[in-house]
């Protein structure tokens, strides 16, 4: 009787939880005619010289034109700036610069191996 009881209230637990209320996200529909031509300016950076980081972007858009560039800090001690543009349909048009002279320290073999001391 029990296991009866049992199957009956999971049959009416199946059948409440497969009558759920179903939710239809509204449907939007946009133009760039509503809003015009996208427009828009920014710029960010960071330089943080005990720890070496230094990068930034700044991009600047009207319409169909966009410029910017972007720096960073290459490991070798260069600071890499990218100058670009993208103008209508031609793709993304780089000018790629380095400031400074590349130096790279020693090689690990060459270094004496001291490893720290463990303790415990």
């Amino acid at each position: 009787m029990n296991a009866k009881v049992l199957l009956l209230l999971s049959l009416v637990a199946v059948a409440v939880a497969d009558h759920r209320p179903s939710y239809n996200a509204p449907r939007f529909q946009y133009s760039s005619e509503e809003f015009g031509p996208a427009r828009y300016s920014f710029d960010w950076a960071v330089n943080d010289p005990p720890s070496g980081n230094n990068f930034g972007q700044q991009e600047s858009r009207d319409n169909d034109n966009t410029q910017g560039s972007y720096t960073v800090q290459l490991s070798d001690g260069r600071l890499q700036t990218v100058n670009y543009y993208v103008n209508g349909d031609s793709g993304f048009i780089a000018d790629v610069n380095y400031d400074g002279q590349a130096r790279y320290p020693d090689s690990f073999e060459s270094r004496e191996y001291n490893p720290r001391p463990r303790y415990g």
